[in-house]
């Protein structure tokens, strides 16, 4: 399970299913129809105890924007927190008492909203070609919470239907000046083991327009040349929910942990990211 913060939304099974089913809904097919298509695609997730309730979260939450929530699905989701089900979960993958405290707020609003009339169905939108944010190469300086900087690079670039992704790599850049190029083109990548994250390379897609959110946050450095092609249907990177959520937080809560918490063995060059070659994690 990818999840990098306590919201409905902060995993990569949310955000995956979301984006899925919406963008088959705006090609004009029916929540129920889409439903069944998915519960039936996604048995291994639903099958995972680790997993299984963020499928059903996400799944409720796309049929209550469409004014279609199944009410055998909202005593599904009703059940899951009120018998904490979630929050033992997140017990089980040594999340602090912290984040499940905010976990369990996040679930009741949650609940609340489900239980709620929305007010119209979330239209169906046209679909529009849109460009990403930034261009394949770009490099991205942040400011960390311990005042150093941190560094992301940007893997690659895709128009697409509704939305324009940018596949982000966070790096391990933590220093007290501003990198420059030759920093991020030394970089590793940021493995993440904090929290329920089992020695993961943080690289994930991001959309154009959850970027406006956090723009100011960013700074360009400059741009290093990638040879190497993604596309968000294919590999195993997976959709990630917010910018700021995605890089500067979970480079903030890695770092954190690596002062309590040994820091990942391994270590990912960037550069295996950006020149073809045959080498692989996965």
């Amino acid at each position: 399970m990818g999840t990098w913060g306590t919201g409905i939304s902060s995993n990569d099974t949310y955000a995956d299913l979301f984006a899925i089913f919406f963008e088959q809904y705006d090609d004009g097919r029916e929540p129920a129809d889409i439903s069944k298509e998915m519960i039936a695609a996604n048995r291994v997730t639903i099958e995972d105890p680790d997993d299984c309730n963020n499928f059903w979260f996400a799944l409720a939450k796309c049929q209550w924007d469409c004014k279609q929530l199944d009410l055998e699905l909202l005593s599904r989701v009703r059940d899951i927190i009120h018998s904490s089900t979630d929050l033992d979960v997140w017990r089980r993958l040594d999340a602090s008492e912290r984040d499940i405290f905010k976990r369990k707020i996040v679930l009741e609003k949650f609940l609340a909203k489900l239980e709620s009339e929305r007010p119209n169905a979330k239209p169906r939108k046209k679909k529009v070609i849109r460009q990403p944010i930034f261009e394949a190469g770009i490099c991205l300086t942040f400011t960390l919470a311990n005042g150093n900087y941190g560094g992301l690079v940007v893997l690659a670039a895709v128009p697409y239907d509704r939305f324009g992704f940018n596949l982000l790599a966070l790096t391990r850049i933590n220093k007290e000046e501003k990198p420059t190029i030759a920093d991020f083109r030394n970089a590793n990548i940021l493995v993440m083991n904090y929290a329920g994250w089992k020695n993961e390379p943080s690289i994930g897609w991001n959309i154009h327009n959850q970027y406006k959110v956090d723009a100011d946050l960013f700074q360009i450095v400059g741009k290093i040349e990638v040879s190497v092609g993604y596309h968000p249907n294919v590999g195993n990177f997976g959709i990630r929910g917010g910018w700021r959520n995605w890089t500067i937080d979970v480079a903030n809560e890695q770092f954190e942990s690596e002062r309590t918490k040994p820091a990942p063995n391994e270590e990912i060059p960037l550069k295996k990211f950006v020149k073809k070659s045959s080498w692989k994690f996965w």
